[in-house]
């Protein structure tokens, strides 16, 4: 009996190891939300854009700038490797030129900019993986505002036009702690071209890159 109760209980020990690493790996969401510090990639050599906004000259644009991203997932329904989820991104971002300080006798050139795009839109997303960590694609449609105004200066009508925006991209989670991981996104954002004010042409049709990453929490 003694030797039955032993042969037992090694093989209690050995299958039960064995249960749990059989265990399904957690699904994704339900909830997803992730702060990203990002890059958006601002244009600095349209003399289109620079025009719309009354820039003087294009060497005045700040080109790359940086912002956050605040999003947030909700997970629907998966539909055999690929999980459905639908929410929404707000990304602001800024950037700032300063022409360089001019030595004695020299005379400062071009003139200090400060730029500002800010963009809110549903997203739907497609996702493949587990809970742990996933990779997703995602889009949508929303309005964004683009401004760029020299320092000291007032906002014109084309810095509070409301654009349309059409986003699309992608990234990855990763999550090490049951709530809290990391995560990077990639995504274009293009931008409808702005409407014509006074003589100036509207700002053109642009595709701007923004790159980032931060923490997703669930």
């Amino acid at each position: 009996m003694t030797r039955v109760r032993s042969a037992l209980l090694l093989v209690l020990l050995a299958v039960c190891p064995r249960a749990e690493a059989q265990q399904a790996p957690p699904r994704i969401g339900p909830i997803v939300a992730d702060v990203h510090l990002v890059f958006p990639n601002f244009p600095n050599d349209s003399q289109q854009l620079a025009d719309s906004h009354g820039i003087p000259a294009v060497t005045d644009l700040p080109g790359l700038g940086r912002g956050i991203d605040i999003a947030a997932q909700l997970y629907v329904f998966k539909l055999r490797s690929i999980t459905f989820g639908v929410g929404g991104n707000l990304m602001i971002g800024t950037s700032h030129f300063s022409p360089l300080t001019p030595g004695p006798g020299q005379v400062a050139v071009g003139i200090a900019v400060s730029e500002r795009y800010t963009s809110f839109a549903p997203q739907v997303s497609i996702n493949f993986g587990n809970g742990d960590g996933w990779s997703y694609l995602s889009g949508g449609i929303g309005t964004s505002t683009w401004s760029l105004v020299p320092d000291g200066a007032v906002a014109g009508p084309a810095d509070q036009e409301a654009l349309k925006v059409i986003n699309y991209g992608g990234g990855a989670r990763w999550f090490k702690k049951k709530h809290v991981g990391f995560s990077f996104d990639v995504r274009f954002y293009a931008i409808n071209p702005g409407t014509p004010f006074g003589s100036s042409l509207g700002s053109p049709r642009t595709r701007l890159l923004v790159m980032g990453a931060g923490v997703s929490l669930k």
